[in-house]
């Protein structure tokens, strides 16, 4: 059910990285290349706090860029510390609309595990303050992952989204039942991906949103070129196919749960 140049429904990517690499080089070109796919919203994400003022310069610049703040479980070590108060702060601007991204990450492990659950609760705690989405990275860390959340949703509710989801069914189903959208991202459309494949369809389409992680992780059939938003339609494209709906379902679909999660975004499509 490929997309239909003609008739291109808006779309949004989730969770891209503006001021990386391509990205930031060829900005301009970027953001024609995505407006001619349908992209009609993007979140830029704050991986680093020292590259925050870079990241809100995109979104300010742009009425259709949104920012977050965080700090990756890579930086831990060097970011170690964080405080719910520190992220709080960042968010009074109008245009930072999300916390992160944070999370785990045991496959690299560039930061030792105990800062990067330190620094994961300090945002947290910061989502749960502000009701503002927390955006997870979460690798080869299902199981403190899925802890961490549950225990601190006891301690009080806080919305957000496990980010380029590749784990287990269950880390799915643990994710889904604390209440957490769950977002796909272009490894969805590698031929290794076959367990991945079959987790999506127990998503829930009302929790259900796409992403193009870019500069990485590029989707069939841009596979092995730098990512950017405008692939975001491959990705949607093969979960219109997959699901069995159209594409301008899928499109609805993942658009509308964009702004029901990160709610203080202003709607344009």
């Amino acid at each position: 059910m490929a997309a239909d140049a003609s008739d291109m429904p808006m779309i949004v990517d989730s969770h891209c990285h503006l001021n990386y690499g391509t990205l930031a080089e060829d900005m301009d070109g970027v953001l024609v290349r995505a407006k001619d796919a349908g992209i009609g919203t993007m979140l830029a994400i704050n991986a680093r706090l020292s590259e925050y003022e870079t990241v809100l310069k995109i979104a300010e610049a742009h009425d259709h860029i949104y920012a977050t703040v965080g700090s990756h479980p890579h930086d831990a070590e060097d970011e170690w510390g964080i405080t719910p108060d520190q992220l709080i702060e960042k968010t009074r601007h109008k245009k930072v609309v999300a916390i992160g991204e944070t999370g785990l990450d045991y496959y690299y492990e560039h930061s030792p595990r105990d800062k990067q659950k330190q620094n994961f609760i300090a945002h947290i705690e910061a989502a749960r303050k502000t009701q503002l989405p927390l955006i997870v990275h979460a690798r080869e860390a299902d199981e403190d992952c899925a802890k961490i959340m549950a225990d601190e949703m006891k301690k009080g509710e806080y919305p957000a989204v496990i980010h380029c989801f590749t784990a287990s069914e269950k880390f799915a189903r643990q994710s889904l039942d604390i209440g957490c959208y769950i977002s796909i991202s272009g490894i969805v459309t590698f031929k290794s991906a076959g367990e991945l494949q079959e987790v999506v369809k127990i998503i829930p389409h009302d929790k259900l949103l796409i992403e193009t992680d870019a500069p990485f992780l590029a989707p069939v059939p841009m596979r092995g070129k730098p990512n950017e938003p405008s692939y975001v339609k491959y990705t949607a494209e093969f979960l219109a196919d997959h699901l069995d709906v159209s594409y301008v379902e899928l499109a609805k679909i993942t658009t509308d749960n964009f702004f029901t999660l990160f709610s203080k975004t202003e709607r344009s499509i």
